[in-house]
């Protein structure tokens, strides 16, 4: 019986690929034999070839190119490099994002001190770096009539956080789009491109550790809040994603589409 979890050969584009999850789950994919194409700023660029030179030494097939997910014009010139390489693209993983302090609202402040400006760049960053990177590369699954697109989403996308208002906000976006776009590309050009998004728990991340950690290592008062509302009690690990995204980007799940798979150690199930 075929394997449906196999992704061997498939062309996986992921961009925020230089990140602490990013580099988990291009080495992952890699290892189960995808060609990863590793997307991000061109001030990572000797992080993204060094972890393409690993993935090479290990017998696995990447590349780097240096992109800005809110240029469309840098966009098309790395579909343009990424055809011309591999010939398709496959799989899809919007993973570009990011939160900044001004778009937050901190216990000392209210919803009347918000940087509104700042809520925009985040918004901007979350919701268009999904967009853009959509419009582009999904142009090979439709041409294809096949493919997955997986969008991150977020905790603070299926309940209202405090102090990451901006975040918040754009990542509920970004589950919207999800949703809307499965529609989209299953009438409009094949029942075999699917979108999805996956929406993780807490991780410890160069992003968020200022906020969950003091500067000795110790537990943040808002840390031991998250931990005392999750059932497992402990924050996730990246590698925690992988099972998740793996089946996302397979033809084990070829019928679901539109959905938001949430692997949060069950924090957005715990009520008191």
């Amino acid at each position: 019986m075929k394997n449906l979890f196999d992704i061997s050969g498939k062309v996986v584009v992921m961009t925020g690929a230089c990140g602490v999850l990013g580099t988990v789950i291009v080495k992952y994919f890699a290892e189960q034999g995808a060609k990863v194409v590793l997307l991000d700023l061109e001030r990572a660029s000797e992080l993204g070839n060094s972890i393409v030179g690993e993935i090479k030494a290990k017998g696995g097939e990447a590349s780097f190119f240096p992109t800005n997910v809110l240029d469309k014009a840098a966009l098309e010139d790395n579909y343009t490099a990424i055809i011309g390489k591999y010939g398709r693209i496959d799989v899809l993983l919007n993973a570009a994002g990011g939160n900044m302090p001004a778009a937050t609202v901190p216990p000392d402040k209210t919803i009347f001190d918000l940087d509104t400006d700042a809520v925009k760049k985040v918004s901007e960053l979350n919701l268009f770096g999904t967009i853009l990177p959509t419009m582009v590369f999904a142009r090979a699954m439709a041409e294809q009539k096949c493919g997955s697109i997986i969008n991150f989403s977020s905790e603070s996308a299926l309940r209202p956080l405090t102090r990451v208002a901006g975040y918040g906000v754009a990542k509920a976006a970004v589950t919207n789009w999800t949703k809307y776009l499965c529609t989209e590309m299953a009438r409009k050009f094949s029942e075999n491109i699917r979108v999805n998004a996956i929406a993780p728990g807490f991780l410890l991340t160069n992003q968020n550790r200022t906020l969950l950690t003091n500067p000795d290592g110790s537990l943040t008062e808002r840390s031991h809040q998250i931990l005392a509302h999750t059932p497992i009690n402990r924050f996730l690990e990246p590698e925690e994603l992988l099972g998740t995204l793996h089946w996302l980007a397979s033809d084990a799940s070829k019928a679901v589409t539109g959905t938001v798979a949430v692997v949060d150690g069950g924090f957005d199930a715990f009520s008191i």
